[in-house]
């Protein structure tokens, strides 16, 4: 795992959607520490959100960006525990072509790591849908900054080698062009 700098960095342009039936913009930590590291790394925000936990809301807007030949690169913060409110994943996976299994399996190793078992709680997810990725990450900060940190600001770079999201990018959906 190395950075090639004989390549040269590609940004993506990245939508930020928080989840949440008690905060707003104005006090998204989560969401905000996702801004931040991400356009620290070089990338783009392309937009971003608040919703409440609402399913089919959550998932019409993962839909309407997967549409947005604009954004790349989906995440989203909140909605991913256990209680009954807690509906991100289902609406996440409403909408993948393909789930990326593990990407919830690395980010349950890195969680286990700094909050032990607790981390089984955690739902965090990742898929593809429409040549766009999508990723469900917990509403808490530190949450986000693991992801981030530890697996997209890596994975988000064309630099990182052996491989990387990026370089793959263009092919997400080569099954929808004619052949």
């Amino acid at each position: 795992m190395t950075l090639d700098e004989s390549r040269t960095f590609i940004p993506v342009r990245i939508a930020i959607l928080s989840v949440s039936d008690t905060r707003s913009l104005t006090d998204d930590r989560s969401g905000q520490t996702l801004v931040d590291r991400l356009t620290d790394a070089g990338h783009t925000l392309a937009d971003r959100k608040m919703l409440r936990d609402e399913r089919d809301q959550i998932a019409d807007q993962l839909r309407a960006w997967c549409a947005d030949p604009d954004i790349d690169v989906i995440l989203t913060t909140g909605g991913t525990g256990l209680t009954g409110r807690d509906v991100t994943v289902e609406a996440h996976r409403d909408v993948y072509e393909k789930e990326i299994d593990a990407f919830g399996t690395v980010f349950t190793m890195i969680s286990m790591q700094k909050i032990g078992t607790s981390a089984v709680q955690s739902r965090a997810t990742g898929g593809v849908a429409n040549g766009t990725y999508l990723f469900a990450l917990p509403g808490s900060t530190g949450a986000c900054k693991d992801a981030w940190d530890e697996i997209l600001v890596k994975q988000l770079d064309y630099r990182h080698r052996p491989c990387n999201f990026v370089e793959i990018l263009p092919r997400l959906d080569e099954h929808q062009r004619r052949k």
